[in-house]
């Protein structure tokens, strides 16, 4: 499998990454194992996890997903043949049971990489990245930004400065952002280049055909900073598979175990997703397939996250690696997204 350079770091990593946020909700330790098994068997070599995994996020289950990767790694051996990234959770969104309410101040930087070394069984990360900022930001499919209350919101000088303690004291390799904004990157870049903190490598966002608003200020900051994109949600969810169209609700389904995931349900997704579907089958293509074929291509594009609760979904997934979209198709798609441009951003 093609790999692809990650920001200015000298580590290559697989351009499909696998994604964990399954594991110990919808995969048991024993499937979390083999999905692992399969995808380094496909020439993955990149896999994702973040310390508030699986999802949806509970107290019970908090931390799973990296023990089941930690597991894997004691038995197989080969960890330095792997690029292995986790996030530390910001502030907010629900999680007091993480510390009694996460924050990316020096001290919890610390407490949280700790953790998920600890779970991971491993002395160090390749790359450890800020799960969402702690200052008030527009993510997770809101939009129009509203200025907040930022007083309590932890300096970037001071999450990077503990980045770099966790640098220089070889527990991680490189950093990265996630729900970040063109704000959020090109700040932290400029603490990097005046104060010698630790440059950022790539952001985590969401992109997929329903979701293409990395394109609007961030694809630009990815193509001339070298802070590459590694995409998550490329099928918004499954919704692009077209499974839940026409009301369908596949019973092992996120969208049906979990009601909290609303993201890509909207009239108009389906609307959208129905033309993309279309698109697929008009050339004999699996519309799971095309869609994540289409954010692989995209030039700002480090890594696609890809997620499967099966082995099959999972080989289908990797399979997309091979496929390439034609103009006619391309030009199709670009089509839809003209006329229903970014319905779930």
């Amino acid at each position: 499998m093609q790999r692809r350079p990650l920001g200015k770091t000298g580590m290559q990593v697989s351009r499909l990454c696998l994604g964990t946020m399954t594991f110990g909700e919808q995969n048991t330790e024993a499937e979390a194992h083999e999905q692992l098994d399969r995808a380094i068997a496909a020439g993955i070599n990149f896999i994702d996890a973040a310390e508030m995994y699986p999802v949806p996020p509970k107290p019970e289950t908090q931390g799973r997903t990296e023990a089941y990767i930690g597991s894997w790694l004691k038995q197989r051996g080969k960890r330095d043949d792997l690029i292995i990234a986790s996030k530390a959770a910001g502030a907010g969104r629900g999680m007091a049971h993480l510390r009694g309410g996460p924050r990316h101040t020096r001290e919890q930087i610390h407490q949280a990489l700790d953790a998920s070394l600890e779970r991971l069984q491993t002395d160090y990360l390749d790359l450890y990245q800020l799960h969402w900022p702690d200052r008030h930001v527009n993510c997770f499919g809101q939009l129009g930004y509203l200025p907040g209350d930022d007083s309590d919101a932890t300096p970037l000088e001071e999450t990077l400065g503990a980045l770099k303690e966790a640098v220089d004291a070889g527990k991680i390799r490189a950093v990265g952002l996630s729900n970040d904004t063109p704000w959020g990157v090109m700040r932290c870049l400029h603490l990097a280049e005046t104060q010698g903190l630790p440059r950022v490598a790539s952001v985590q966002n969401p992109y997929n055909l329903l979701n293409r608003s990395f394109e609007i200020g961030l694809s630009e900051i990815a193509h001339r900073e070298s802070v590459g994109l590694l995409a998550y949600s490329p099928l918004a969810f499954g919704v692009l598979s077209g499974k839940y169209l026409d009301g369908q609700k596949p019973p092992k389904g996120r969208l049906t175990l979990f009601e909290r995931f609303s993201r890509y349900t909207s009239e108009l997704a389906q609307e959208a997703t129905q033309a993309y579907v279309d698109i697929a089958r008009g050339h004999g293509l699996d519309p799971a397939q095309m869609a994540l074929a289409y954010v692989t291509s995209r030039p700002f594009v480090t890594s696609n996250i890809i997620g499967a609760t099966t082995l099959e979904q999972l080989d289908a997934n990797i399979d997309s690696d091979g496929l390439e979209l034609s103009a006619e198709v391309l030009e199709a798609i670009e089509g839809v997204h003209r006329r229903i441009s970014n319905p779930c951003p």
